[in-house]
């Protein structure tokens, strides 16, 4: 019994102890912590959320590109309109009828709880006309933002623009932060670099009455947390140099792209035609857009990246210098100028050795020197050894970068085609094709296809004698550097002598006697440019245009390529454009006596979108 009687106290005291956590916790939930007391009152609380400061762009010289202004959106939560006058609203709003009633449907299908945008964009001066109105229609609320402006008409292309994020993208794990009517970079830099530009979102609590009049802090903000303002971009890009190739690319479908062979740095990015980024910012922003979507000349379409090219006459000095580390040639191994092979563009002197068949780009002597790398005797069956041949002849050229996306900071970049056996016998079959059927290829034409950045990345990589860093257009974020990815320096497999086994042969292109880029010489202000001249088949049209080249050409400061569409012989187009942006970066400045190429080389003024004030 006593054994039982102390079992019994032992019994009181467990039930004791837990009636006791009990007690305090509900002492605690219900007096010390206000979270609880926050949920019960979020019909008196008011959730604002304080959206960053957007970090600001730069160019390489410290000018500012890109920066913010305030501007305010109309808001509505559907639940809480009541007997809206639509026609007095839209008269107030000055928007059609039908606009707002099909704003006010897509609120209602979002939520009709929470706030969305009605009207966004509106100017200091417009919600000043409304503001004092806005009283008669409960329901309705303005928010205060800040919204990108540009102290530039170029670069539209590489710096992207900012808009609304949509419901799709609302849907998707990696914006679940962002909130109906936020901003987001939609293309460019301010797409690739959203994390870093966007910053950390803040929250305040404000109490409200009924009435939705603001009575202060909830609990003197304890629960309130600061926005961080987004890290400033700043990068390698030169406005002043961009400017002066965006003008000299007037008229004229194509593009532009100037890399610093040392670092990997983007100096200038050119997709012809252009537009001003202003057109894609501000009130009307849609409507302009579209406007540009559909324009026959595709000003939105960025040709850097995105347009593939088979490379033309410029491919040939990738697959010298191939052919030259697989020890099939010598730099003074001679080929014959032989018509019967494939057609040469034009009679020249015998191409005794690879300075000479560059020069005068001999197409019978490239055919030759693909030709000796592909057909090694790797197989008895000839089907076989083209197809072992051109696999190992693709796996060397991709160690280029080509074939496949370099990696630059900006979203859409397009890898090109480097073609592969399996593409040939998917083509032709299996064992169905030989060297015949691929030559082409040995003279930059047929199935290949390059970008501009990419072919801009093979002429750094000649100018470094092998070497590169993958191309990038921004070379510090806040106070740091680059991304570590764009510090890296990558090897293309080719022995840097090979290199300076083909770098006579493309200064004389330039200075030669008889070269076939001779328009696009310097050497009357001191600098010596090796460049390639390159044609490229359309079968659609006019040929396209194309010239590459570094200067100066034994310490490169700048790799650069120019894609001209429709424009014929690089040598006659694009070549002069690139000297006089290489004289620009240089020198700072242009030759009185060349100016006289600036007034011929744009082409129609119809293709240039201008610059309109909105």
């Amino acid at each position: 019994m006593q054994y039982l009687e102390g079992r019994k106290y032992v019994v009181q005291a467990i039930f004791l102890a837990v009636a006791l956590v009990f007690a305090t916790r509900l002492f605690y939930i219900q007096v010390l912590d206000g979270s609880y007391k926050l949920a019960a009152d979020r019909n008196t609380l008011q959730r604002i959320v304080q959206t960053p400061y957007r970090g600001l762009i730069y160019d390489r010289k410290g000018q500012i590109l890109v920066q913010n202004t305030p501007v305010y959106d109309l808001m509505v939560v559907p639940r809480e309109v009541k007997q809206l006058d639509t026609l007095r609203f839209s008269q107030l709003l000055q928007l059609p009828l039908e606009e707002v009633r099909e704003g006010l449907q897509q609120a209602r299908k979002f939520s009709r709880v929470k706030a969305s945008p009605l009207v966004q964009n509106l100017s200091t001066q417009e919600l000043a006309t409304i503001q004092d109105n806005l009283i008669d229609f409960p329901g309705f609320s303005v928010k205060a933002r800040m919204a990108r402006s540009y102290n530039t008409h170029t670069m539209a292309h590489a710096l992207g623009y900012v808009g609304s994020i949509t419901p799709k993208l609302l849907e998707r794990p990696q914006y679940s932060k962002y909130q109906p009517g936020e901003f987001l970079g939609i293309t460019g830099l301010e797409s690739y670099y959203e994390k870093q530009l966007m910053g950390r979102r803040g929250v305040q609590y404000r109490m409200v009455n009924v009435r939705g009049i603001e009575k202060g802090a909830f609990r003197d903000g304890e629960y309130d947390t600061l926005s961080v303002a987004g890290q400033d971009l700043h990068l390698s890009l030169d406005s002043e140099l961009q400017a002066y190739a965006e003008q000299l690319m007037a008229g004229k479908r194509g593009s532009v792209v100037a890399l610093d062979p040392k670092t990997g740095e983007i100096l200038a990015f050119v997709s012809a035609p252009m537009f001003d980024p202003e057109m894609l910012s501000g009130k009307g922003m849609g409507n302009r857009y579209m406007e540009l979507l559909n324009n026959p000349e595709q000003p939105l379409f960025n040709r850097p990246l995105m347009a593939t090219y088979p490379p033309g006459s410029t491919f040939k000095l990738v697959n010298e210098l191939v052919a030259l580390q697989a020890g099939v040639v010598t730099p003074n191994t001679p080929f014959a100028c032989n018509f019967k092979l494939v057609r040469c563009t034009h009679r020249h002197e015998y191409p005794s050795n690879v300075g000479i068949a560059i020069k005068q780009s001999c197409n019978p002597y490239f055919y030759q020197v693909m030709r000796a790398t592909v057909l090694r005797g790797r197989s008895s069956n000839r089907f076989e050894d083209a197809r072992l041949g051109l696999g190992e002849w693709r796996r060397q050229v991709m160690k280029f970068g080509l074939g496949q996306k370099l990696g630059v900071d900006m979203g859409q970049e397009k890898k090109g085609l480097i073609p592969s056996p399996e593409f040939y016998d998917k083509r032709n079959g299996y064992h169905r094709w030989t060297y015949r059927t691929v030559y082409s290829l040995s003279i930059g034409q047929g199935e290949i296809g390059i970008t501009g950045l990419q072919m801009a990345n093979v002429m750094a990589t000649i100018a470094n004698r092998g070497w590169y860093y993958t191309p990038h257009f921004v070379r510090g974020i806040g106070n740091g550097g680059p991304l570590p990815e764009y510090q890296v320096k990558h090897t293309v497999g080719v022995d840097a002598q090979h290199f300076e086994a083909i770098v006579p042969g493309m200064i004389s292109v330039v200075d030669g006697n008889g070269g076939t880029g001779i328009n696009a010489s310097l050497a009357d202000v001191g600098i010596s440019v090796a460049g390639k001249t390159g044609t490229v088949q359309n079968p659609h049209g006019d040929d396209h245009a194309t010239f590459a080249a570094f200067a100066p050409a034994h310490d490169p400061q700048i790799a650069i390529v120019v894609f001209i569409e429709n424009a014929g012989f690089g040598g006659s187009s694009a070549a002069p454009l690139a000297a006089l942006v290489i004289e620009k970066h240089l020198r700072g400045k242009i030759a009185p006596w060349r100016h006289r190429w600036e007034e011929w080389l744009p082409g129609p003024a119809d293709r240039f979108i201008k610059r309109r004030r909105y």
